[in-house]
């Protein structure tokens, strides 16, 4: 949830007010059960750790001054490397959808190209645990374990394929719009 709220305020800075609309909206019906506490919490363990800056924005007369948040040159490091990461199979995908829409939403990275990484990847463990379970007598309890990481491997392949028809559509709309 961190990297993908310092993603956000990549784009511009934000309330956390706006920056929980933008992530429920972007999460779908699974961002409904959010805490409305918890961003702001995110954001406060963000500015402590010097990612994020807080500055109090004038208020008007009828509503009060907010807290508006954004980037400190560490927080673009930590987005930059967050967006470069890999990393799987966490199996995360609600934070794997943020990082495409906060890499699309600040132009900050190509979702297909990010979904391209992704899907490298997981062609590369796939291809370990393979190579793994073949290497297993059979009945082993570690073969099913391979089996159940193949199939878990497999899946996640088949939703990338399709984030990338529909994030290759946005592109396409992108460009041609």
């Amino acid at each position: 949830m961190q990297d993908a709220v310092l993603a956000m305020l990549a784009k511009e800075p934000s309330h956390g007010y706006d920056l929980r609309a933008r992530l429920r909206q972007s999460l779908g019906p699974l961002g409904e059960s959010m805490n409305p506490g918890q961003i702001y919490v995110t954001l406060a363990r963000l500015e402590k750790a010097g990612l994020v800056i807080c500055e109090r924005a004038g208020g008007l007369p009828e509503r009060p001054e907010r807290k508006v948040y954004a980037l400190t040159p560490a927080g673009q490091q930590r987005v930059t490397a967050w967006l470069a990461e890999v990393g799987w199979p966490k199996p995360d995908l609600a934070e794997f959808h943020l990082k495409l829409a906060a890499a699309a939403s600040a132009r900050l990275a190509d979702p297909v190209e990010l979904i391209a990484a992704q899907r490298r990847e997981l062609l590369r463990r796939l291809r370990e645990a393979q190579h793994a379970a073949l290497a297993e007598p059979a009945g082993a309890g570690a073969g099913l374990l391979l089996e159940g990481v193949v199939l878990r491997l497999q899946a996640d392949l088949r939703w990338l394929d399709a984030c990338e028809r529909v994030w290759s559509k946005v592109d396409d709309e992108v460009e041609g719009g």
